[in-house]
């Protein structure tokens, strides 16, 4: 091949996701190896070495005609070193990852934190493509972010900038969070959020509801279901979705003054309710923004799907490793 090559990795807890890429952002293989966190997670930089290795046989490529691996990891790392100090589903604590990777495929490695990975991959070929300032946010099991300013990943000093699910957004009587606080928006606008607050309205409110008949027959419900009634024009479902809406639309007006981004683009299962959530949530993001700052700014839904994490890993590849390595 005549082009240099990209390699994109995006580790997950069950599976990790791969693909080769080249400059232009053309995808010329993906797959992916199951995630293998036995003994602390200890075998996976092996396992992705050893398919890489493979791809680049099957490919014929040269280690010269490879720039690098980049690469995503959920937990706490140092942007610097690739340093994982803690990664709770893998089993990493203190872990090398950026050096291994290196000295097991002599490849240069650059290493992010998943989230700030499918930020890059949006800003570059997805939803975000184009814009140098934006929020990447990913709504799932729990609310992430990654924002970009400048075109560039912002971590701040300790590598926790983004972490919005930990906003404060119900000062009083919030719900317990995981990270220890209360009233966090992660408790209301997440997918299991958005779940519990269905359950409690339909605990205190015994009207007939879409959503009810539901919860009867499967005896329970997702974000999904509250979602798909809402659409359907349930009562009970929309209090529910404007709720979460409302707080979402707080947390991102209150962010976008401070970063002024010109692209807010929602990721993860729940951003699967399209215009449901996104009629709601651009109301209240404009009450709480301000009128130049969402005048200057669109919300759209994430379109990478599961390939966001490995395009901006193949981003990272692409512009912060400089020198091509030589064989």
């Amino acid at each position: 091949m005549s082009e240099i090559m990209n390699i994109g990795v995006d580790l997950g807890g069950t599976t990790t996701k791969m693909a080769l890429i080249d400059d232009s952002g053309k995808m010329i293989d993906k797959w992916a190896i199951a995630t293998n966190t036995i003994d602390n997670g200890s075998h996976i930089a092996d396992d992705i070495s050893a398919s890489v290795i493979k791809k680049m046989k099957q490919y014929n490529l040269d280690r010269s005609e490879v720039r690098g691996i980049g690469m995503g990891a959920p937990g706490f790392i140092d942007m610097d070193t690739g340093f994982v100090y803690k990664a709770v589903n893998i089993g990493w604590e203190n872990y090398p990852l950026k050096e291994e990777l290196e000295k097991l495929t002599g490849l240069p490695a650059i290493i992010e934190n998943d989230a700030n990975m499918a930020a890059l991959g949006e800003m570059w070929l997805g939803a975000g493509q184009g814009a140098k300032n934006l929020i990447c946010v990913t709504l799932g099991t729990g609310v992430g972010a990654g924002i970009i300013c400048d075109g560039d990943i912002l971590h701040g000093v300790s590598g926790m900038a983004g972490e919005i699910g930990h906003i404060t957004v119900i000062p009083k009587d919030g719900s317990p969070c995981n990270c220890g606080k209360k009233g966090c928006l992660e408790t209301v606008s997440s997918a299991t959020g958005i779940r519990r607050l269905a359950l409690e309205a339909l605990d205190y409110n015994d009207s007939e509801s879409i959503l009810r008949e539901i919860f009867e027959q499967k005896g329970d419900i997702t974000a999904e279901d509250v979602f798909n009634c809402t659409a359907k024009g349930d009562p009970l479902s929309s209090a529910v979705a404007e709720k979460a809406s409302y707080y979402l639309g707080y947390a991102l007006g209150a962010i976008s003054i401070v970063v002024n981004p010109e692209k807010i683009v929602i990721g993860g299962g729940v951003s699967h309710a399209g215009a449901t959530l996104l009629d709601p949530l651009n109301k209240y993001f404009k009450r709480f923004s301000m009128p130049r700052v969402s005048g200057a700014c669109t919300i759209d839904i994430a379109r990478l799907g599961n390939d966001a994490g490995v395009i901006g890993g193949a981003w990272l590849s692409k512009t912060k490793i400089k020198q091509i390595h030589t064989a």
